[in-house]
C-alpha cells in the first residue's frame, strides 16, 4: 500500500512499511524514511507506485483550469473528493486526487484551504482583485527585467532620469527600479554606484559623496526660511576705535577683527572685536532654530553649507567701511614688558576700517619685515604692536605647557588651500606659522580664555573645550563640558569657544552668555539664557560634538576626493613623497597620505619616488609603488620629522586664526599616530596633513 500525505507544508507519496495505531511507517522513493501520522494522510492508493503518482499528478496538475475548476466549485467549504468527482468524472481516482490537491493548493487566490483536504472557494470580487494584483506583478516583473537588461549594457533607462542619486542613497528597496539595480549590478559583478556611474546616472563621483551627505545630514535641502532678525538694542554704544580683520581672500564669514589704539602712558589697549549675531538672535527664536538643527557651517572645498541664513550673516559680518555690533574685550599692555595690566568687555558697534587678506599681505608682513620695519601695507603701525604681543602670549603658553609636561609646539612649515572651479581643482602651499596667523591665533585664544574666566567669575555656564592628561602618560584626551577646566594643550586655565559665532552654534551659546555678563553684572546668572545645571545645555554640548565631527569627517573625505582628482588632472604618473611610518608616505605637493604595499623599512623623513598605478575616485583610493629612493635624511632631520609627525591635528575652527589654534591644541595629543588606510573612509583618525581640514570659504 502507497499513501499520500502532508508533510511540512508540501505533499509527498510513499509506500508504506508498517502501521502502528495511526502512525505509518512510510519510505519515500529517495530511500528516506518517515513516520507519518494518519490524520496528515490525504490519499491511501495501491497503484501506480509512489513516484509514479507524483509525477502524473504533476503533470495532470498543470492541465487543470483553474476558472473552470472555481465555476464547479460550490459556495460553502467542500471536501476534495467532492469537487473531484464533478471535475474528472468517472476517471477521478488517486492520481486525479493527488493532482486536483496539488493544483488548489498552489492557487489560494482561487481557493482557500479550510482544513486537511477541505477548501473554499474565493469570493468573487476578491478572486478580481487577487487576479488584477497579479497582472501588475507581472507586468512589473516584465518592466524590471527590461530595466535590468538595460543596465547590464550600460545604457540607463529612461525612468532612471533624475532618480539615480535617490536610487543611491536613500532608495525604496522595493521599487522595481531599485531592484532592477541591485539585479544588474549581482550580474556585472560591479557596485551600484558604479554601474550608475558607468550609465551616466549620476554626473561624477563627486555628486554622490556630496548627496550621501546631504541625504543624511541636510534631507530637507540646504536652504533657509525667510526669517527676520530682532533690532539692535538701541542703548548700544559706539566705539572709539577703528578696527581691522585678517582673513583668507575668500572668507565671507568675518567673525573677528582688531584695533589699537595709543595711550598717554605709552601703554596700548588692543581690541579683540567678534561679531556679535547674539545681539539679534534670541534663544528659541526662528533663526536659533535653525542654527541648532545645523549647529556648525559645513566646509568643503570649493562649498560650504553655512549655519546662518544669508541675510543673517550679512547683517553680523564684520564686513569693512560700516559700524558692525560686536562684543569686545579690551587689553591694556604694557609695551615694554608685553605684560596685560587690565582688560573689559563691552558689547559695542565698532567701524571696521579694513578687511586684510593673508593672500595679499602674507609676502610682505614677515618676521624680517616686522624687525627692520620695512614695506609698506594697510595697519602696517597696529601690526607691528600686536606682533611682540602675539610672540609674549605664545611664550607664556609655552610656558605653561612647560608645566604640564608638554613640549614646545611645533609649527608646520606648510599648509595647503583647495580652490575649485566646476570639475578643476587648484591646491596652493601656504605656509603656516607667518607672523600674521600667530596674531590672530594668539588673540583669539587670548579671547576665548578669558572668556572663559569670565563667565566663571559670574557663575553662569558656558561650554568649554578641555584637554586634560589626568595625571598619566600618553595622548590628551580633549572634551567639552560645561565647567572650566584647563586646556592643557593650548596652555590656558580655560577655554570657552567664544570667537566665531557666525560659524558654531557653541560660539553663539556662549556669547549668549557673556552678553548677560555684560548687561546684568552680578545678577547675569538669573538674566542669562541658560541657568546653572541647565539640561538643555548639555544637549547642545553632546549634539554640537557629534554634529561637528560628522562635518569634519565629510570635509576630510572631500579633501581626500580633491587630492586625487589633482593626481588625475595633471596626469601625474609620478610624485615625491616622505615616508611617515612604515608605508605610509606623503606626498609633497599635495596634503595627501597614502599606503605603499611593499616599500620596504625606510627611515622616516626619507624621500621617495613613487609610480601612480590607479586612482578611484568613486571610493576615494589610490595605489601607488616605490620607484627609487631618492634621499635619506640625516639624524637630526629625521628626529624633528619624528616629533612633528608625533602631534595630531585636532580641527576646532576651519578660519584662519582657529588652523593655528587647531595646532596648537593638537600638541597634546603627543605620542599619537597616524592610522592606516588607503581610502578617505580608511583614516580613522587621519594624519595632520590629510585630516586637517582648510577653510576654502567662509
Amino acid at each position: 500500500m502507497n499513501v499520500f500525505f502532508e508533510e511540512s507544508g508540501s505533499f509527498k507519496a510513499g509506500a508504506v512499511l508498517s502501521k502502528q495505531g495511526d502512525a505509518f511507517q512510510v519510505e519515500l522513493p529517495g530511500g528516506r524514511r518517515a513516520k507519518v501520522r494518519a490524520k496528515d494522510v490525504l490519499i491511501e492508493f495501491e497503484k501506480p507506485g509512489a513516484g509514479d503518482l507524483m509525477k502524473e499528478a504533476d503533470t495532470i496538475a498543470q492541465e487543470i483550469d483553474l476558472d473552470f475548476l472555481w465555476e464547479c466549485a460550490p459556495d460553502d467549504e467542500f471536501p476534495v473528493a467532492e469537487l473531484g468527482a464533478d471535475y474528472f468524472g468517472d476517471k477521478f481516482g488517486a492520481v486525479e486526487r493527488a493532482a486536483l490537491v496539488l493544483r488548489m493548493h498552489g492557487a489560494p487566490v482561487y481557493f482557500r484551504r479550510k482544513g486537511r483536504g477541505q477548501y473554499q472557494r474565493a469570493p468573487q470580487e476578491q478572486l478580481q482583485m487577487a487576479l488584477a494584483s497579479l497582472e501588475r506583478k507581472r507586468q512589473q516583473a516584465l518592466v524590471q527585467a527590461g530595466y535590468e537588461e538595460e543596465l547590464k549594457a550600460g545604457k540607463l533607462p529612461e525612468a532612471f532620469a533624475g532618480r539615480a542619486i535617490g536610487l543611491l542613497t536613500k532608495p525604496d528597496k522595493n521599487s522595481i527600479e531599485y531592484k532592477a539595480l541591485e539585479a544588474a549590478a549581482a550580474a556585472r559583478g560591479i557596485s551600484q554606484a558604479r554601474l550608475m556611474l558607468e550609465c551616466r546616472g549620476i554626473p561624477s563621483a563627486r555628486a554622490l559623496h556630496e548627496a550621501r551627505f546631504l541625504s543624511e545630514f541636510f534631507p530637507h535641502g540646504v536652504g533657509f526660511a525667510a526669517v527676520e532678525i530682532a533690532p539692535l538694542p538701541e542703548d548700544l554704544p559706539e566705539a572709539e576705535v577703528e578696527a581691522f580683520s585678517i582673513d583668507d581672500v575668500t572668507t565671507t564669514e568675518i567673525d573677528d577683527a582688531f584695533s589699537v589704539e595709543h595711550l598717554s602712558d605709552g601703554r596700548v589697549r588692543v581690541g579683540i572685536h567678534i561679531a556679535a549675531p547674539a545681539l539679534g538672535i534670541a534663544r528659541g527664536d526662528m533663526v536659533d532654530a535653525i542654527a541648532r538643527t545645523r549647529l556648525s557651517t559645513v566646509y568643503m572645498p570649493g562649498d560650504k553649507i553655512t549655519m546662518l541664513p544669508d541675510s543673517v550673516v550679512d547683517a553680523f559680518t564684520l564686513a569693512e567701511g560700516g559700524l558692525r555690533p560686536t562684543l569686545s574685550l579690551y587689553i591694556i599692555v604694557n609695551r615694554e614688558t608685553q605684560e596685560i595690566v587690565a582688560s573689559e568687555t563691552r558689547a559695542e558697534r565698532v567701524f571696521v576700517k579694513s578687511n586684510l587678506r593673508h593672500n595679499h599681505l602674507d609676502e610682505f608682513v614677515t618676521e624680517e619685515s616686522l624687525a627692520n620695519g620695512s614695506g609698506e601695507y594697510p595697519h602696517k603701525e597696529d601690526i607691528a604692536v600686536l606682533w611682540p604681543l602675539a610672540q609674549a602670549l605664545f611664550e607664556k603658553r609655552q610656558e605653561a605647557r612647560a608645566q604640564y609636561g608638554l613640549r614646545r609646539e611645533v609649527q608646520r612649515n606648510n599648509d595647503f588651500n583647495f580652490y575649485v572651479e566646476g570639475e578643476h581643482i587648484t591646491i596652493t602651499p601656504r605656509r603656516r606659522g607667518s607672523p600674521l596667523d600667530l596674531i590672530v591665533a594668539e588673540l583669539a585664544i587670548l579671547a576665548n580664555s578669558s572668556w572663559g574666566a569670565f563667565l566663571n567669575d559670574h557663575g553662569v555656564p558656558g561650554i568649554y573645550r578641555s584637554q586634560r592628561g589626568f595625571g598619566g602618560p600618553g595622548p590628551k584626551r580633549t572634551r567639552m563640558q560645561t565647567t572650566p577646566a584647563p586646556h592643557e594643550g593650548l596652555g590656558v586655565a580655560q577655554y570657552a569657544w567664544s570667537t566665531s559665532p557666525l560659524r558654531r552654534y557653541v560660539d553663539l551659546v556662549n556669547q549668549w552668555q557673556l552678553i548677560a555678563c555684560v548687561q546684568h553684572g552680578v545678577t547675569a546668572k538669573l538674566a542669562a539664557p541658560f541657568k546653572p545645571k541647565d539640561a538643555d545645555l548639555y544637549a547642545v554640548v553632546q549634539g554640537f560634538d557629534d554634529t561637528y565631527t560628522a562635518y569634519a569627517d565629510h570635509q576630510r573625505r572631500m579633501e581626500y576626493f580633491w587630492c586625487l582628482r589633482w593626481l588625475t588632472q595633471e596626469n601625474k604618473k609620478h610624485v615625491a613623497a616622505s615616508v611617515v611610518k612604515d608605508d605610509l608616505v606623503r606626498l609633497d605637493d599635495i596634503p595627501l597620505m597614502l599606503h605603499v604595499p611593499g616599500l620596504g623599512v625606510h627611515a622616516r623623513g626619507t624621500k621617495v619616488m613613487l609610480e601612480v598605478m590607479s586612482v578611484d575616485e568613486l571610493t576615494v583610493e589610490a595605489s601607488c609603488r616605490l620607484l627609487h629612493v631618492i634621499d635619506a635624511p640625516s639624524a637630526a632631520a629625521e628626529a624633528l620629522e619624528e616629533e612633528a609627525e608625533e602631534e595630531i591635528i585636532e580641527t576646532d575652527d576651519l578660519s584662519a586664526e582657529s588652523e593655528a589654534e587647531a595646532q596648537a591644541e593638537a600638541q597634546a595629543e603627543a605620542q599619537a599616530e597616524p592610522s592606516s588606510g588607503n581610502g578617505a573612509d580608511a583614516p580613522e583618525q587621519p594624519s595632520p596633513d590629510v585630516a586637517e581640514p582648510t577653510e576654502p570659504t567662509r
